[in-house]
């Protein structure tokens, strides 16, 4: 440890740190495009640029890449530098299109917030090579090549974070653009639909591929009955917006919300998350008695195409569940509507989901089937879609969810934390195997940010090894080293393909932190801790369902199949 100058004020730094990493830590702000704090600096903006005296050249350096030393002055508001830094925003606003009031991320913009903040109001059109500007062939992520300052930051997620490399540079100088392997599109690369380079561009490049207009005008047709459902990952994302304090029924007034809309009925995704954790517990139970297909790998809509494209040989352990919001969209068009007396193609489901990847729900047919869902909104969608209508929270009374897929335990509520899925998994499988509830309910090393967990559950004479992952990287160190035989004892694998799980899904609201991935979890494992229905096979309402179908229908409502996905990389 040792001192080093900055603006005058004497601070602390350590050996080996970044000028970036000293000041954050003490509070200085310095502003960053490039910049991904876990992963390797790359210094290919320069907004970070600050004066260091005695330095070689102007004395301008890039704080992400430039190292500390002893005694070292430095200053991050100069005249100097603020001068630079604004040069460097006409620069990158040279070659960006002047459509703020239209783009989709006008209030996240991360260019525009500063380029206001350091007075740029005039701009020199620049001419730049850009190829397809606008993409719109994913069903997942629209890409946007004239909004693209090349700061690399989706590149890197994708390749580095990810391990997926569906984008990279394309082209040598002017000619550079960020797109999929050969220029070619979105529909035909490697891209999974995670949407984490949404979340990390700081321009609107990469957004999702909204369907906002498609339900809006859904809702205001009054032949269609509109049926929306609500993850518990976009309750907590409705929350943090409006600022809706602890302890309120927030799915309550989400219902009411939804309804003033427009909405004709309003359910709860959890219900069908608690069938779905009870049909992968019976999975996992028949592969443990056969010993076949195991470990059973329970997968998010990210982590299916994943294990589709790069690991096809894992196909045959992958959980035949379908996701929550589709076995509640089939519900909704067969039993739902066989009880109310509306025909099915009245009835236009729509799921609101924290994920992007959930839109191929909606885009594609399931393989021996049709999509049940109509069009599914990322929280970013919906919370757009509650400011269009002019919705006040304050105003509002907590209202139900409509029967009869109201009920829903906590474990349903977890499967949209990383860990969640295992461990509601495991309290029905303890029950089905020993009879017997698990005696604590919490599994505490299943629990936490940490990309890889590992835990071992004893259920009589059996032991059952469970491993967590979040984040697709850290999904193939664990697929490689159960292919190699390294991991031998795996019976259960829980793959969410975001860190965090959906709670940090690619459609959340822009600006996750770890910070605010902390803060949802803790809010889901307390509401955990404090109900007492927190099995998913002690939902009465799901488990009278469940007996009262046979055995071809629940095939066909909850369950689907995989195959191996072809791509260009």
């Amino acid at each position: 440890m040792f001192e080093i100058t900055v603006n005058n004020r004497v601070i602390d730094a350590e050996e080996g740190e970044t000028i970036l990493s000293a000041l954050t830590r003490v509070g200085i702000r310095v502003p960053t495009l490039c910049h991904l704090p876990d992963l390797p600096p790359v210094g290919a903006c320069r907004i970070c640029i600050v004066e260091v005296e005695g330095a070689e050249g102007d004395g301008l350096v890039p704080s992400c890449s430039y190292p500390v030393a002893e005694g070292m002055r430095i200053f991050t508001n100069s005249r100097k530098v603020i001068n630079a830094r604004r040069t460097l925003l006409e620069l990158l606003l040279s070659n960006h299109p002047d459509d703020c009031l239209y783009c989709q991320k006008s209030r996240d913009c991360r260019l525009r917030t500063l380029a206001e903040e350091y007075g740029v109001r005039e701009r020199t059109p620049g001419k730049r090579f850009r190829e397809k500007l606008r993409d719109l062939t994913g069903a997942c992520v629209v890409r946007d090549a004239s909004k693209c300052i090349l700061c690399g930051k989706c590149v890197r997620v994708c390749e580095e974070v990810q391990k997926v490399s569906a984008i990279g540079f394309v082209g040598r100088a002017g000619r550079t653009v960020v797109a999929p392997a050969f220029h070619q599109s979105m529909n035909v690369s490697s891209c999974v639909g995670c949407g984490q380079c949404t979340l990390v561009c700081p321009t609107g490049a990469l957004v999702e591929h909204s369907s906002l207009d498609r339900v809006a005008a859904a809702v205001g047709d009054p032949e269609k009955c509109v049926a929306i459902q609500h993850s518990p990952a976009v309750v907590l994302a409705v929350a943090e917006e409006f600022g809706l304090k602890p302890g309120m029924d927030v799915p309550g007034l989400l219902n009411a919300a939804l309804r003033r809309i427009g909405f004709r009925k309003v359910f709860n995704s959890a219900f069908a998350a608690d069938i779905a954790i009870q049909e992968q517990s019976k999975e996992l139970v028949e592969r443990l008695k056969s010993g076949e297909n195991l470990p059973l790998i329970a997968a998010c809509s990210s982590a299916v195409p994943f294990i589709e494209e790069f690991y096809p040989e894992f196909i045959p352990n992958l959980s035949t569940v379908r996701s929550a919001q589709s076995i509640l969209a089939s519900l909704i068009r067969t039993r739902f509507a066989g009880e109310v007396g509306v025909s099915p193609d009245r009835i236009h489901c729509v799921a609101a989901a924290p994920c992007t990847a959930r839109k191929n729900e909606a885009a594609h047919a399931v393989p021996g089937g049709e999509a049940a869902l109509d069009a599914v909104l990322t929280s970013r969608e919906l919370l757009r879609l509650l400011r269009l209508y002019g919705i006040d929270f304050n105003s509002l009374l907590p209202e139900p969810a409509d029967a009869p897929f109201d009920m829903r335990s906590t474990a349903g509520k977890l499967s949209d934390v990383s860990g969640g899925t295992a461990e509601a998994i495991l309290r029905t499988t303890h029950r089905l195997l020993s009879g017997r509830e698990l005696k604590s309910m919490k599994i505490e090393s299943l629990r936490g940010l940490d990309p890889l967990k590992e835990t071992t559950i004893r259920i009589g004479d059996a032991e059952i090894g469970v491993v967590v992952v979040s984040g697709l990287g850290a999904a193939r160190r664990v697929l490689d080293l159960i292919r190699s035989g390294v991991m031998r004892d795996v019976k259960l694998l829980e793959i969410h393909a975001c860190p965090g799980g959906c709670i940090a899904g690619g459609g959340q609201p822009f600006g996750v932190t770890p910070e605010k991935i902390k803060s949802r979890m803790q809010a889901l494992y307390s509401i955990d801790q404090s109900e007492h229905l927190r099995t998913a096979h002690s939902n009465p309402d799901v488990r009278a369902l469940l007996e009262t179908e046979s055995a071809p229908e629940s095939a066909e409502l909850f369950h689907t199949a995989y195959a191996p996905r072809d791509v260009i990389v």
